[in-house]
């Protein structure tokens, strides 16, 4: 079948509309084109009113972007953070510092050593096979 005899279906696909989006951190405004909708309305430089829809974040004021460090705390977390990071702080000056574990790699074991020694001491003692003494 040809690509110009097939048609799209009617009435499944969102409206596409320009729409302004309003960067709540910078203030940064940009049309575009969307499928999202808004009750809010705003005007833009060529005199049309649009759509708003407001954004926490976006390229002007995400760090990525930005290049900057810039904290955006919408829901509190940062400040949750804080408040754990000073208590774990507060905790671990009153305790006292632990002693230096051993790993196990670096402890001895003296039955290993015994059979390391054991085995050395059978292969010193023992005849040579033929083909070694053949050699």
């Amino acid at each position: 079948m040809p690509l110009t005899q097939i048609v799209m279906k009617k009435d499944i696909h969102p409206d596409y509309n320009q729409i302004i989006f309003e960067d709540l951190t910078s203030g940064f405004r940009f049309l575009t084109r969307s499928t999202l909708t808004s009750d809010q309305t705003g005007k833009w430089d060529d005199g049309n009113e649009y759509p708003v829809i407001k954004v926490e974040i976006s390229s002007s004021s995400h760090p990525f972007y930005t290049g900057e460090q810039m904290l955006v705390d919408t829901a509190g977390r940062v400040d949750r953070f804080k408040a754990r990071l000073e208590k774990s702080q507060m905790i671990a000056k009153d305790k006292k510092p632990k002693k230096a574990k051993v790993k196990k790699s670096d402890e001895v074991d003296p039955v290993a050593e015994k059979t390391k020694a054991a085995a050395s001491d059978k292969e010193a003692t023992e005849p040579a096979t033929e083909k070694e003494a053949s050699k």
